[in-house]
């Protein structure tokens, strides 16, 4: 039975070392945006937060290191993925500041009580339900598609989930940006921090990653943008200081 496991997924260590994280062969694996949004985001010590739809905890597992005081719970609507999570936590050492729930965004207020969470991560999927093509597989189809909650689902559970001035960060597709700001406006949680990524100099914007505050006043800080790849397709300088700076752990939860 372990050989047959072990077939069915890789094990990949990234950051110099600083995770390690199985992932299945053939099913959803994580991408560069789990590692952007991870840095991008920042937390207080003894900050409680949640990521829904973690996946395999690779966002969980990169902020738990880095920040050593805070308490990290993950919601995961894929049972597969929810144990790969708990293998993956395990294998950190991480197991007693890793939480992972299985349970589904839409129905929060059955899994949680209200205000209970200072900050909320959520790297949702992109493609809306009657868009593009559907991967035949599943787990991706889930992961990438809005199957199974829409960015207004996560949006919702993030509000209802956030203490006040709670904040939440996420990472999405430029070209939905408007659609992320309405949402988030919508709900009452005001966008703070934004910063758009390009795969290069010569390209439009890919993602966009923003930090929305919990019934904040309107003012926005728009960074400097990211590019990933320079003219000869190589990381820029930028995104190669964002792999140190993620290997270097842990650090002070200022802020």
């Amino acid at each position: 039975m372990q050989v047959g496991i072990m077939e069915e997924e890789t094990l990949d260590t990234i950051l110099n070392g600083l995770v390690r994280v199985y992932q299945k062969k053939k099913g959803y694996r994580f991408s560069l945006d789990s590692i952007l949004l991870a840095h991008f985001v920042s937390l207080r010590q003894r900050t409680r937060f949640l990521d829904i739809g973690c996946g395999s905890g690779i966002i969980l597992l990169i902020l738990a290191k880095r920040f050593p005081n805070i308490h990290c719970v993950g919601l995961e609507i894929q049972e597969n993925l929810a144990t790969l999570a708990r293998k993956n936590s395990q294998l950190n050492n991480l197991d007693e500041r890793v939480e992972i729930i299985s349970g589904d965004a839409r129905y929060i207020k059955n899994i949680f009580p209200e205000h209970s969470f200072d900050a909320v991560i959520f790297n949702p999927p992109y493609g809306k339900l009657n868009s593009g093509r559907i991967n035949p597989h599943q787990e991706k189809a889930i992961a990438r598609h809005e199957i199974k909650g829409s960015l207004k689902d996560f949006l919702s559970a993030a509000k209802y989930l956030l203490k006040p001035k709670g904040r939440v960060f996420t990472i999405y597709p430029a070209k939905r940006l408007v659609e992320l700001v309405y949402f988030f406006r919508q709900i009452g949680v005001e966008p703070k921090r934004m910063k758009l990524v390009f795969s290069d100099l010569y390209s439009d914007a890919a993602f966009a990653l923003v930090e929305g505050k919990n019934g904040s006043r309107e003012e926005l800080k728009l960074e400097s943008p990211l590019f990933i790849y320079d003219q000869n397709k190589k990381y820029t300088q930028e995104m190669t200081g964002i792999f140190t700076e993620l290997s270097r752990f842990p650090v002070d939860g200022g802020g």
